[in-house]
């Protein structure tokens, strides 16, 4: 692989890939690789997989097809969640070259020494049991919003899940290497750090944040980090991309209501609105706690923005069931809904429950449920028409125009002005 000098890169899912992805992009350049985007060509080509639902795999395998077509000569690689629940599979499709799991992702560069084109696919993948070292990312493609990984893994075992065989136990970072890890953000010019984690409310747990397979016991949690991050120069907003709600204290959600920093916007899976689905589905908590969790967020934070994860579909889920969830979301003072469809994964117990529901019900609440969060949005946004707020502008521009954000996570969309990018300014609703 000494001749391979360019690599482009191609993420699936959540901003925790993204966050990845972005790390191992420097690594590889400071091996000497020279980043491509993904449309050109490329010696090599990486690809960062989910395989939270069945559409992820199959737009995997897509990819690899058109990489074929495109440069059949060029090296491609699959790492991520799909990559480890399935390193068999993704190595009978042709062109696939190089399968790396869990532990070997940040590794991508040392594999790719030892390989040439033709060679038979070469699977590094490992027993997820033995993941324990926390490697610490961040994504930088866009300077004014990075996504800070500070958690890996999950010790949940939802019945529709599988990502704790995909990631891991839970573990994360040291507060003292997050801070190193802002520092360096700032000193790039980002103005906006989304932490983010696969259950980030777990913060506190395993992990060293050096890559080594070491276990920490520290008393740190995630309150903590927040207070300390809390305190820095150089960061003006930080998010909390999302939390459990039995995760999300009371006294993280007073911390958040009177700092400057920290955004009023939360994003608190609830995944389903009846009590006994969740039982099944293995969560947490019951929705009491949920509606707690939103009242308390409103009374000291009016203003604040609540996104809220919905699986719809899910075995067992009745009509019943899923009117429980629609009437309960809709009484529920939220901002927007993510609506996911469920789709059978392997190896999960979610596959024992009855009864199934069929596809075209599923596919038919979901659009019920986009329906209601496009009502919830339009409501929300509707409050704050007249006032002003704080916007964070991107530095890019898409036909003409600019896009930034809120504090309180309302989108805003306005003729591009260079002097505007990466920089916050009053605006008026």
């Amino acid at each position: 692989m000494n001749s391979a000098k360019s690599v482009a890169f191609h993420t699936l899912g959540c901003k925790l890939n993204y966050s990845e992805t972005s790390s191992i992009s420097r690594l590889m350049e400071r091996e000497g690789f020279v980043k491509k985007e993904f449309d050109e060509q490329a010696d090599v080509y990486v690809i960062n997989t989910c395989s939270v639902t069945e559409n992820a795999d199959k737009e995997c395998r897509q990819l690899v097809r058109r990489i074929q077509r495109k440069t059949p000569e060029s090296i491609i690689v699959i790492t991520g969640c799909y990559a480890q629940l399935k390193p068999k599979e993704i190595a009978s499709i042709p062109g696939v070259d190089l399968v790396l799991g869990a532990a070997e992702k940040f590794n991508i560069a040392g594999h790719l020494k030892e390989l040439t084109k033709g060679d038979s696919t070469r699977i590094s993948s490992c027993d997820i049991e033995e993941v324990s070292g926390f490697h610490a990312s961040y994504s930088m493609s866009d300077r004014t919003r990075t996504f800070l990984k500070v958690q890996d893994g999950c010790d949940y075992n939802c019945s529709f899940c599988t990502i704790p065989q995909a990631r891991g136990k839970s573990r994360s970072d040291s507060i003292a290497n997050v801070i190193r890890n802002v520092k360096e953000i700032a000193e790039q010019g980002s103005k906006e750090i989304v932490l983010t984690g696969v259950n980030l409310g777990d913060f506190g747990k395993g992990g060293d944040g050096s890559g080594s397979n070491s276990i920490m016991n520290r008393e740190e949690n995630f309150y903590a980090l927040i207070q300390e991050l809390d305190r820095l120069e150089g960061i003006e907003r930080f998010r909390i991309s999302s939390i459990e709600p039995n995760l999300l204290t009371n006294e993280i959600i007073e911390f958040v209501s009177v700092s400057k920093k920290f955004m009023p916007h939360f994003h608190i899976p609830l995944q389903s609105g009846s009590n006994e689905i969740l039982g099944l589905m293995r969560r947490r908590y019951k929705r009491e706690l949920y509606a707690e969790r939103v009242a308390l967020i409103k009374s000291l934070m009016p203003h604040c923005s609540i996104g809220v994860d919905v699986i719809v579909g899910s075995p067992g889920e009745t009509d019943s069931h899923f009117q429980e969830t629609f009437d309960f979301l809709h009484s529920l003072d939220i901002s927007y809904l993510h609506v996911f469809t469920y789709s059978e994964r392997d190896q999960t117990h979610a596959l024992t429950i009855q009864p199934v529901v069929p596809v075209h019900v599923r596919h038919e609440r979901n659009k019920m449920l986009r329906n209601l969060s496009f009502m919830k949005l339009q409501y929300f946004t509707e409050q704050f028409k007249g006032t002003i707020r704080p916007v964070l502008f991107e530095g890019n521009s898409k036909s003409g125009m600019m896009e930034g954000y809120t504090d309180n996570y309302i989108r805003i969309s306005t003729p591009y002005r260079q002097d505007w990018c990466n920089t916050i300014v009053e605006w008026t609703i």
